[in-house]
């Protein structure tokens, strides 16, 4: 154990020592003080952490971070300056606690402002000189940590999460696509939340604070958190700034429980995610910065309506993926709304359209959706990384791999049905479709007819040539939009473009016997098909996208 004076109590490795001497010894300056004098809080406390797969650190180095980390929060500084008394704990190989007492002792608050910023900014410097993993510096724009009392809280009352993380949670859906102060109010009372809102004298709202009902402290009261407190982007003012700026998307918003739901909705409005996400990619990596901000802190909303809407099988890994991208959704580059209009509207609708059952053509469009969000969140993970935003770029890249993870759920049906359609085509049909692929794509041609998904694409050329479509400009046009050589499956991609441009089906595993595209598919059940285990390549999550 490290301290301030190097022979401190070790209750750790001396039998004869107690936690309840090493108190009494760092509160001596306190209780020095006459009572009224005494600060009501004076404890201070962190936590040192080396990376999994770094090198143990020996009792002699981690005494010396725990000296630098006080000298560089102002705790004890050093160089002859008075300080506060403090001890460091080393609880296991691969970390050590300090506590401290921020009381010097002449009886004087030290100067420890912004003491975790300095101490991350010492942690770092550790790291580099130490040969340690070297954590991505904060940029002040992260969301506020449960603390220990909050995380040792949730572990008596059994919770998953604490109530901190429980109430971002739910202000950030309320608050997706959210048109008016009313709507997103009434979405938190509908959540359960308990709501203070705080009004000027003028009658005016300054701003809000949020509680879980079942969250007390010790009188028995809610314990509310301010919006800003929750998140940055969550305070009421900056909360406004998201439907301000151009017209409302609808001026006269409904409550939850009144919006129109019914067979088709939420399918209509996961088709509408998906060209707003579309165009979004464009936006982010070729529009102005400010803009570019705007459109991927939207689609932060997005990823919320989906997965509070999405089917079971794909809500864990939809909710993983909005979670984590919360981080990507800020920034110091300072969105400009009103440009992300269609994204925040399709998070409106998936919203108002309600939760999707994960089949048919609920399930084939929700498949779609996220196959072009995966295009979207990936692209903001490259404008990130070239903004020398690291941590945004991380979060981004970790949502991409839950949506990897979702579409694979999402896609494996309605992908099956168009296999099973493909292989049935007629010969000749089939050898026109491979005709078109190599006239227009020759350089991937040979790789797509060796994916299983090529069926899948054949019998979706035919089905756009029954509708009307000439195969082969569909085709063009859709591959123009983007290159594809960095695809795992160029097929499955293509796939999901070609039903969205021409407005066909989502999921034709019922297509009544009228249809005009009963004579090229043969009608029986579907089956699934090969799949990859991998959607697309590792290095596209980075920035390399298709």
């Amino acid at each position: 154990m490290a301290s301030f004076d190097g022979m401190s109590p070790d209750p750790g490795r001396d039998p004869n020592a107690s936690l309840k001497d090493l108190q009494k010894l760092l509160d001596q300056p306190v209780m020095a003080l006459a009572k009224h004098a005494r600060p009501a809080k004076h404890v201070w406390h962190t936590s040192v952490r080396t990376a999994p797969k770094d090198r143990t650190l020996s009792d002699e180095e981690w005494a010396d971070i725990a000296r630098r980390i006080v000298a560089a929060t102002g705790i004890d500084p050093g160089d002859g300056q008075l300080g506060c008394r403090w001890a460091a704990v080393r609880h296991a190989d691969n970390h050590i606690h300090i506590i401290a007492t921020l009381v010097t002792e002449d009886g004087h608050r030290p100067d420890d402002y912004r003491s975790g910023a300095r101490a991350q900014a010492e942690a770092r410097l550790i790291e580099k000189e130490l040969g340690l993993h070297e954590v991505a510096p904060g940029d002040g724009t992260a969301a506020r940590r449960p603390t220990s009392a909050e995380r040792h809280k949730a572990e008596r009352q059994g919770r998953e999460r604490t109530a901190r993380e429980e109430l971002r949670e739910t202000v950030r859906r309320a608050v997706a696509g959210a048109s008016s102060e009313e709507e997103f109010f009434d979405r938190l009372a509908d959540a359960g939340l308990l709501i203070r809102k705080r009004v000027a004298p003028s009658g005016d709202l300054l701003g809000y604070k949020v509680a879980l009902p079942d969250d007390r402290n010790k009188d028995g009261e809610p314990v509310f958190y301010p919006g800003a407190r929750l998140a940055p982007d969550l305070s009421l003012p900056r909360i406004r700034e998201r439907w301000s700026g151009n017209a409302q998307v609808n001026p006269t918003p409904q409550r939850e429980d009144t919006v129109r739901t019914g067979p088709g909705v939420p399918a209509a409005a996961r088709r509408r995610t998906a060209s707003a996400a579309w165009q979004a990619v464009l936006v982010v990596e070729h529009g102005d910065d400010a803009v570019a901000a705007a459109h991927i802190a939207a689609a932060g909303e997005v990823l919320d309506a989906l997965a509070k809407t999405s089917a079971a099988h794909t809500r864990r890994e939809l909710r993983d993926a909005a979670t984590a991208f919360e981080r990507a959704s800020r920034c110091h580059v300072r969105a400009v709304r009103g440009h992300d209009r269609a994204l925040r509207q399709a998070a409106r609708e998936l919203a108002h359209g309600g939760p999707a059952l994960g089949r048919g053509e609920d399930g084939a469009t929700t498949a779609m959706a996220i196959d072009m969000l995966f295009f979207l969140i990936t692209a903001a993970a490259h404008w990130h990384a070239k903004k020398g935003h690291a941590q945004q770029a991380a979060a981004a890249r970790q949502a991409a791999e839950h949506l990897r993870s979702a579409y694979q759920e999402a896609a494996a049906h309605p992908l099956g049905v168009l296999y099973q359609r493909g292989r049935r085509l007629n010969r000749s049909l089939l050898q026109q479709q491979t005709v078109v692929l190599r006239e227009v794509l020759p350089e991937l041609a040979e790789q797509i007819l060796a994916e299983p998904s090529w069926y899948a694409l054949a019998a979706t050329l035919a089905e756009a040539e029954v509708a009307g479509h000439d195969p082969a400009s569909l085709l063009a046009g859709t591959v123009g939009r983007r290159e594809l050589d960095t695809a795992d499956s160029v097929s499955d991609v293509l796939v999901w473009r070609l039903r969205q441009m021409a407005d066909l089906p989502a999921d034709t595993s019922e297509v009544p016997e009228h249809s005009a595209v009963k004579g090229p598919f043969a009608m029986r059940p579907a089956a699934s098909r090969p799949t990859s285990s991998n959607r697309y390549r590792g290095e596209e999550a980075a920035g390399n996208t298709p």
